[in-house]
């Protein structure tokens, strides 16, 4: 599978393929936040149109959450 594909550039150019092609909730079922935080400097040139929406997703689950207190 190219998404764990020993070179990283060839591993980041299709994780940013399945983040600009796929709904972002199936993103998930292939690349875990985990890796997209990981390989992030890498995989956002190739996320085209979406890489402001997806900058702002990894963003705001980086937050820490106050519980609604």
């Amino acid at each position: 599978m190219r998404l764990e594909d020993p070179d990283p550039e060839v591993r980041a150019y299709w994780i940013g393929r399945t983040m600009r092609d796929a709904k972002p909730d199936d993103v998930f079922a292939f690349v875990s936040l985990g890796t997209i935080r990981e390989q992030w400097s890498r995989v956002q040139r190739y996320l085209g149109r979406q890489r402001s929406f997806w900058a702002w997703l990894i963003d705001r689950w980086s937050e820490p959450q106050d519980g609604g207190n």
